[in-house]
């Protein structure tokens, strides 16, 4: 049985993608002028993988449901950093050794929360940005902070690098190995065996830290 596509986008790139979404459904982007047909036999001959994928995503724990009560936990770089709920504070949403929410800004915990990881998400990846383009002779353009939802990073034809805030739950280590994987989309722009190559030679153990990102990744996705 063909392979279901749940939506085709058209758009200004140079190779075909495939993304399976933690709900299940197949996303095709492909270049604008690539015949459909071209696609879809594209699309057929990564049918093992694209199976494989929709199986890993049936099989993921459910992500938890967030009620942003006193003593939930938050991933922060891989640690669970607990919620209290405090009377009054001059900020809505702060953090030391817990999240410190005011009890009047509980409602709006949320968008609190998204806003706080933003910031937070720019600052640490921009120097993770920085000590990698310095040590192996990379010059990113501009840093973005994104609010995507199953992407990690992303490398634009400008240099420009992307990454979604989600990415600083995960643990110091993983977040630099996506660091390093859009840095090498500097020189590489697929993921061909030259690509993986580059990122073996400067991260040799790559495999183990984009393992950790397959199997927690969902539970960095709880706004959605």
């Amino acid at each position: 049985m063909p392979i279901q596509i749940d939506e085709f986008i058209r758009a200004r790139r140079r190779t075909i993608s495939i993304q399976v979404r933690a709900d299940g459904k197949v996303i095709v982007r492909a270049p604008q002028r690539v015949a459909e047909k071209v696609v879809r036999a594209f699309v057929e001959s990564k049918t093992g993988w694209i199976e494989r994928k929709k199986a890993e995503v049936a099989n993921r724990a459910p992500v938890t449901v967030r009620q942003f009560r006193d003593g939930e936990r938050f991933l922060l770089l891989g640690r669970e950093i607990p919620l209290r709920l405090v009377p009054a504070q001059r900020a809505a949403l702060t953090h030391s050794d817990a999240f410190l929410l005011s009890h009047k800004a509980q409602p709006n915990a949320a968008k609190l929360f998204e806003k706080w990881y933003k910031t937070y998400a720019l600052t640490v990846l921009t120097e993770r940005v920085h000590l990698y383009a310095a040590q192996h002779g990379f010059t990113p353009g501009r840093i973005r902070i994104t609010s995507a939802r199953t992407r990690w990073g992303s490398c634009s034809s400008n240099g420009t690098l992307s990454f979604t805030w989600r990415l600083v739950m995960a643990p110091l280590e993983v977040v630099d190995y996506v660091v390093i994987h859009e840095l090498v989309h500097l020189r590489v722009h697929n993921h061909s065996k030259t690509f993986w190559d580059a990122v073996s030679a400067l991260m040799p153990d790559y495999k183990r830290r984009l393992d950790w990102l397959k199997v927690n990744g969902s539970q960095m996705r709880w706004f959605d």
